[in-house]
């Protein structure tokens, strides 16, 4: 393959990428809302532990650990954070103004 094949194989791969962190992002909107409705906080450290070590697990390389973990730790925060904009988008004002 040249260089403009593989190129073609990494759009493919990242449109895939794509697609998966999107599925990633509606399962993590639809726990958001299981834990407003349970009250279990968005922050998870001992559930952040185990994603991680299942990636580490699941690495078969070329790329190191630590940086693959670097990769899920973006990943993490920005799934928290859209919970945390789920949840408050769900709150209803407390002021009366409804």
């Amino acid at each position: 393959m040249d260089i403009t094949d593989w190129r073609v194989k990494i759009d493919e791969i990242d449109r895939q990428i794509v697609a998966l962190i999107s599925e990633r992002a509606a399962a993590a909107k639809e726990i958001g809302k299981l834990k407003r409705s349970t009250s279990l906080p968005v922050y998870e450290p001992n559930r952040e532990r185990v994603i991680f070590e299942n990636v580490r697990a699941a690495n078969k390389g070329p790329l190191p650990d630590i940086e693959l973990t670097h990769i899920y730790e973006r990943i993490i925060d920005v799934m928290r954070a859209l919970q945390k904009n789920e949840l408050a988008s769900q709150e209803k004002p407390t002021d009366g103004n409804q």
